[in-house]
């Protein structure tokens, strides 16, 4: 489960204004400023989780996530934006959006219930447990701000759903919402009228929709390809020390054939062997930096069957030896974790 780095710009840019300590917060859940910049990035949602508790702890501020909110740029300029616009109503922009809303976060399953003039859309969530009173705020008001601008302000909440318990104090709650307020919910929730889905749109054009879609799809297909090499790593690990690690086996593991599991690499610009490479390379040169193993137990932990076999292979990544490169990075933070 991943939530896109566009959310992480947005925030970075509103922590910014409220003058927050933002290197503090991102060396303390492992968040580099590439990962900030980076338009592609994608973080699992655990770090989204420990993120919005960092920003808590360092703010000192158990009301931090409206805060952000309140300062977040408004979202603009991607695909589910164009998707809305192009769209003939609000309506069928949103129904669109929900199909490709995996672009933002995949942690989410929202979606949209109707129940006569009332309206709703459903922040549910793909795990179990219940997501980040700081995140579900945030998140909450970027979206309503974003359905006000392309509804030019016709979108207004009428209540408010919240799975967490209610805060002693909840009039900053009131003053940014402005509706009514549930909390303890069974769900989290943004009711509004059922009458914007209507809402037509001065952007609508038929042609540039299909070209929006087009894109979101090949967007979606790119995460999915991402996803598939994820999936051989995760696989590649769990076998590694079997030393029995190859493309028929892990593609068994996926319930594919050894072809098609080829063909979905190849469509993600690898393949397996150089998925095999990359991730013994990481794994060794953080078992060198990180731990004082043993030479011949990071041959065997890497899955090499010899030595020499494991040297030849780590001076083909490095140019050195496997002992030159513990010796020069031995309390370096340079190797990634795998």
């Amino acid at each position: 489960m991943k939530d896109s780095g566009i959310l992480l710009r947005l925030v970075h840019e509103s922590m910014l204004k409220l003058n927050l300590d933002v290197m503090t917060i991102y060396q303390k859940c492992g968040v580099t400023a590439a990962h900030v910049s980076d338009s592609k990035s994608r973080f699992k949602h655990k770090v989204t989780d420990v993120f919005w508790s960092v920003v808590e702890e360092v703010s000192q501020d158990k009301n931090i996530g409206l805060r952000v909110a309140e300062q977040l740029p408004l979202f603009r300029g991607q695909v589910l934006e164009y998707l809305f616009l192009s769209s003939h109503t609000f309506g069928d922009g949103l129904n669109r959006a929900l199909d490709y809303q995996r672009l933002l976060t995949d942690i989410s399953s929202a979606y949209l219930k109707i129940n006569g003039k009332d309206a709703a859309l459903i922040l549910d969530t793909k795990v179990g447990d219940k997501l980040n009173h700081q995140f579900v705020e945030c998140i909450s008001i970027g979206i309503i701000r974003f359905f006000q601008s392309v509804t030019d302000d016709h979108f207004k909440v009428i209540k408010m759903e919240f799975m967490f318990d209610e805060p002693e104090d909840i009039s900053e709650y009131q003053r940014i919402y402005q509706c009514d307020l549930a909390f303890s919910q069974p769900q989290n929730a943004i009711h509004f009228s059922a009458e914007v889905l209507h809402y037509q749109s001065i952007h609508a054009e038929p042609e540039l929709l299909k070209l929006h879609e087009q894109v979101a799809e090949q967007h979606v297909a790119r995460l999915e390809q991402e996803d598939m090499v994820l999936e051989v790593r995760r696989i590649i690990g769990e076998l590694l020390d079997s030393q029995d690690v190859s493309l028929e086996l892990v593609a068994q593991k996926l319930n594919m054939t050894p072809r098609h599991l080829r063909s979905m690499l190849n469509l993600a610009n690898t393949n397996f062997n150089q998925i095999l490479a990359d991730y013994r390379s990481l794994l060794a040169k953080r078992l060198l930096v990180r731990t004082n193993e043993a030479i011949d137990e990071i041959v065997y932990l890497t899955g090499f069957s010899e030595p020499s076999t494991f040297y030849r292979a780590f001076k083909r990544w490095t140019g050195v030896t496997p002992v030159e490169y513990r010796k020069a990075k031995k309390g370096s933070r340079e190797p990634e974790a795998v």
